[in-house]
C-alpha cells in the first residue's frame, strides 16, 4: 500500500465538527475484514474492545467498550451488508477529554480488488477538538488491524499513537476560520 494512503485526512464539518477518513488496502478478502471489524472476537485485539454487543442487522444496536481510554459508546446500526459496508452511530456520555460527549457516524466500506482489500474508514461529524487526536489513534488502531490480519504481532498502541503524531500536525491551523 502506497504511504500516502496509510494517512487519515481530517476535514472540518461545520463550525463544531470534522469528518476523518483514512484508505486502506489488506492483502485479505473482504470476509475476512469484515470479521475482524463486525465481531466480537474479531474487535478485542486491533480495536482494545473489553466488551461488544452487535445486533447485526440495520435498526439493531451496538455497544462497544473501546480503545485504550476504554469509552463506552452505544448507537444504532444503519448499514449493514456483509462483507461491504458497515456503519453505526459512536454516542459516547461526556468524559474529561470530551466535555459534551460524541455524537458521530463510524463508517467502514470494503471492496475487492482482486489483490486486496480496500478499506474506506470515515468518521463524520466527530467534535473537532475530539478529531485532532482521534485521527492520530484511529490511525495506529487500523495498524494494529493490519497487524491482526496479517497474523503478527500486533504494535502496542501508546508507542504507535507517540510515533504518528509528529505525521498529523494540528490541521484546525490550516482550517479556514468559520464564515470564509
Amino acid at each position: 500500500m502506497p504511504p500516502e494512503r496509510a494517512r487519515g485526512t481530517v476535514e472540518p464539518d461545520g463550525d463544531e465538527h470534522a469528518t476523518i477518513t483514512f484508505l486502506r488496502a489488506y492483502r485479505h478478502r473482504p470476509e475476512r475484514v469484515w470479521d475482524a471489524i463486525t465481531t466480537p472476537e474479531g474487535l478485542r485485539a486491533w480495536l482494545l474492545c473489553t466488551e461488544a454487543r452487535i445486533d447485526a442487522r440495520v435498526g439493531g444496536e451496538i455497544e462497544l467498550v473501546s480503545g485504550p481510554a476504554a469509552y463506552r459508546s452505544r448507537g444504532t446500526i444503519l448499514a449493514w451488508d456483509p462483507p461491504n459496508v458497515f456503519a453505526y452511530e459512536w454516542n459516547v456520555a461526556p468524559v474529561p477529554e470530551m466535555p459534551h460527549g460524541e455524537r458521530a457516524i463510524f463508517r467502514y466500506e470494503l471492496a475487492w480488488d482482486g489483490a486486496v482489500t480496500r478499506l474506506v474508514v470515515t468518521y463524520r461529524r466527530i467534535t473537532r477538538g475530539t478529531a485532532q487526536g482521534f485521527v492520530v489513534g484511529v490511525h495506529a488502531l487500523l495498524d494494529r488491524l493490519e497487524a491482526q490480519l496479517d497474523g503478527a504481532a500486533l504494535p502496542d498502541f501508546h508507542t504507535r499513537f507517540v510515533a504518528l503524531r509528529a505525521e498529523y500536525p494540528s490541521w484546525s491551523h490550516d482550517a479556514p476560520a468559520a464564515g470564509q
